[in-house]
């Protein structure tokens, strides 16, 4: 997962509201988001690694992670970033999991009205997340990167509209223009084919956007899952869409 637009208890219809793009490469064997039926989570799944880069869980928790650039290559005798997800997902408390061992990662955790922001470099980092509107990419969270900028900027948009269908927010995360805002990253990408400055949708026939995702969760807890494919040409090969229910607690709550 490498760039993201999160609306967290900001909007007085959506508690939550994240539109996503998975950057991988093409050649990295995945599954479609479905309903795994061995823990009871909605994600796709990495066939590599057998975890996730995003997901849902019906007791009511989310987790996403990116990488971090700027690190060096990953080691390869380090446990797979994804494992992290699914724990998330099915209940592991953020603050017992030992991310060091991990490498460069950043995480957003979601259980019932509690969000957090993980990272472990340059040096481990748990904190819990207000109300707002955050981005991430493959830096710091909220780093103004241009695609993060607008990512971020097309989310507000769709908040400040009727904001009634989610499933729009696909065709912003289908665009390949390179933002003039922001500033550029300051290392390089750790994979050759992306450039350090890059459109939300990248388009590479190795290494490219293989998934768009949005998530959106009402007050009541009525939740929609919406994935969308590509092939390595950057042409859309297949959408899924999943519905799901969280449960309600007297302290969770929306914008007002």
């Amino acid at each position: 997962m490498c760039v993201l637009a999160m609306a967290w208890q900001a909007h007085p219809r959506w508690r939550l509201v994240i539109a996503a793009n998975r950057e991988e490469f093409h050649a990295r064997p995945a599954a479609p988001l479905a309903r795994w039926q061995d823990s009871g989570l909605l994600a796709g799944r990495d066939l590599q690694s057998g975890g996730t880069w995003l997901g849902v869980s019906e007791r009511g928790r989310c987790a996403v992670v990116t990488n971090l650039r700027g690190f060096g290559s990953p080691g390869q005798d380090r446990p797979s970033r994804g494992g992290l997800v699914t724990g998330l997902l099915k209940g592991t408390d953020p603050d017992s999991m030992a991310i060091d061992a991990y490498n460069p990662v950043n995480l957003i955790a979601i259980d019932g009205d509690r969000a957090r922001f993980l990272s472990n470099r340059p040096a481990a980092l748990h904190t819990s997340l207000g109300s707002g509107l955050y981005g991430l990419s493959n830096g710091a969270l909220d780093e103004p990167w241009p695609k993060t900028l607008r990512l971020k900027s097309i989310l507000l948009d769709w908040l400040m509209g009727p904001a009634d269908t989610p499933e729009l927010l696909l065709e912003g995360l289908r665009e390949e223009a390179l933002p003039d805002i922001g500033l550029d990253p300051v290392q390089p990408s750790d994979v050759p084919q992306e450039p350090n400055h890059s459109p939300i949708f990248i388009r590479n026939p190795v290494y490219g956007t293989r998934c768009s995702s949005v998530i959106a969760v009402d007050g009541e807890g009525r939740g929609l899952f919406v994935e969308r494919r590509f092939t390595a040409a950057g042409d859309a090969n297949g959408d899924t869409t999943l519905p799901f229910c969280w449960p309600v607690h007297p302290g969770d709550s929306v914008a007002s």
